[in-house]
């Protein structure tokens, strides 16, 4: 599967290239909040009990502010953390240089990650989704092949600052769920959240998959939640948390999450069919 990701990635049979393509490289600071916020958060855990806190943003972009600030928010988490940023375009990896400090370096390369360590998480936001879906697979299992035990593989997309992102976490086996994070007043209904799937499930929300039936009851349980505007959203998404919860929905976390815009649901509950 491997030789075959490279092959439909690429293009290029010759060993010792990065395996990618150059992609836009479009990126804003803090645009990535939401995600780290979340490898802070319920995920820090992973990052404090590993012998080698390695963490990769992988595909940072023209610009590395996103990547400065992920190793600035995760030192809160662990001082000793060590933070790569990946391009694949060997001028964005030259332009960032000048930002290198100890437990922060950029390199150029791509899904192969052309750095020593298995790292505890991998980032590739706004990445693959300037991929084909069919290419999504391969690519998946060459990154989750390099994960430390307990490692995460972050798959994930947003808006150009931020306020809708949606993102796959996969551990070295197998996906385990999607998150969507939504800034409060930057949608009508939740559902809005599809444009920001990530390549994996953007074309699944039709009438027959598990995605759409999810963001349709996500709809459903917002709109039966509208008594409670006048308290706010948080208490509106929550109370929609709570529903799709109790209608059996496999939601994870809990309300210090919710009211955050926030919902993760296990990987089972929107698996394309």
């Amino acid at each position: 599967m491997v030789q075959k990701a490279e092959r439909v990635v690429t293009n290029r049979s010759s060993r010792g290239k990065p395996v990618g393509n150059v992609t836009r490289g479009t990126t804003n600071p803090n645009r990535m909040r939401r995600l780290d916020r979340w490898l802070a958060g319920p995920q820090a855990w992973r990052l404090r009990r590993s012998a080698d806190p390695l963490v990769v943003d992988l595909g940072y972009g023209a610009s590395p502010a996103t990547a400065v600030e992920l190793f600035e928010r995760l030192r809160a988490v662990r001082p000793d953390v060590r933070v790569c940023g990946i391009e694949i375009e060997p001028e964005r990896v030259r332009a960032a240089k000048s930002l290198e400090r100890p437990g922060l370096s950029f390199h150029n390369g791509g899904f192969e990650l052309p750095v020593p360590g298995n790292p505890v998480f991998v980032r590739a936001f706004n990445v693959l989704r300037q991929y084909e879906e069919a290419d999504v697979r391969g690519i998946w299992e060459l990154v989750q092949g390099r994960l430390a035990p307990d490692g995460l593989f972050i798959d994930g997309t947003c808006d150009e600052i931020g306020r809708r992102s949606a993102w796959i976490a996969l551990d070295a086996k197998r996906p385990l769920s999607l998150t969507m994070s939504v800034r409060f007043g930057s949608f009508v209904l939740p559902s809005e959240i599809a444009e920001r799937l990530p390549k994996a499930l953007i074309h699944r929300n039709v009438p027959g998959e598990r995605i759409h039936t999810l963001l349709q009851a996500m709809d459903r349980a917002w709109l039966e939640s509208a008594p409670l505007a006048p308290f706010g959203n948080r208490q509106r998404w929550t109370a929609m948390c709570r529903a799709l919860l109790d209608g059996g929905w496999p939601v994870q976390d809990g309300p210090s999450r919710w009211r955050l815009g926030e919902l993760t649901v296990g990987w089972e509950a929107v698996a394309p069919g």
